[in-house]
């Protein structure tokens, strides 16, 4: 397959395909939907290294099988922060949030019903990429705003300067794709 950077992700290689972000800069694209074998690699791996934590929360939607996985590993529960309000949930709260996947200004919601199971509760942050950190800080203030704790955030890719930081663990670094 042309385009595509070939890695090893928790052990298991993997081809991402190459994707524009503008006329300067591609992405390799990681999805794991689907990737049964990913996702519990990285589960495991990602568990062996987190902190103590009561709760996982994960931004809706590509990283919610990776916290599927994290919560049937670890006999905790996941919460998903959503991208709109839905019918059943009740009392929510939101902010705002700028991915560099979808390019545009969002909001993250959890009802009265999630934010209850984070009150009080040391939080596991995970994502699959960590690219601007905007998903990430907004996660975070959903997590303060309930009245929860972050223990600790991780991903399974950090892209670009995100991997720099110091306040995520990650297994793996994602470059970026400079063009000429």
């Amino acid at each position: 397959m042309a385009n595509v950077y070939k890695m090893k992700i928790a052990g298991l290689e993997r081809e991402l395909p190459l994707c524009p972000i503008n006329d300067k800069i591609d992405i390799a694209a990681f999805i794991i939907f689907g990737d049964v074998e990913l996702t519990v690699a990285a589960s495991s791996a990602l568990l062996k290294r987190a902190p103590e934590f009561d709760v996982i929360v994960t931004p809706e939607a590509k990283s919610i099988p990776l916290a599927y996985e994290m919560a049937r590993q670890s006999g905790k529960p996941y919460v998903v922060a959503r991208k709109s309000t839905k019918l059943y949930m009740r009392d929510p709260i939101s902010v705002d949030v700028r991915s560099i996947t979808t390019d545009r200004q969002q909001k993250l919601y959890l009802g009265s019903d999630e934010a209850g199971m984070i009150a009080s509760k040391r939080v596991l942050i995970v994502d699959d990429v960590v690219s601007t950190g905007e998903s990430l800080a907004a996660v975070e203030m959903l997590v303060a705003t309930a009245g929860g704790t972050v223990a600790g955030a991780c991903a399974i890719l950090a892209e670009g300067d995100a991997t720099k930081r110091e306040d995520i663990f990650y297994l793996e670094p994602l470059p970026l794709f400079e063009k000429d």
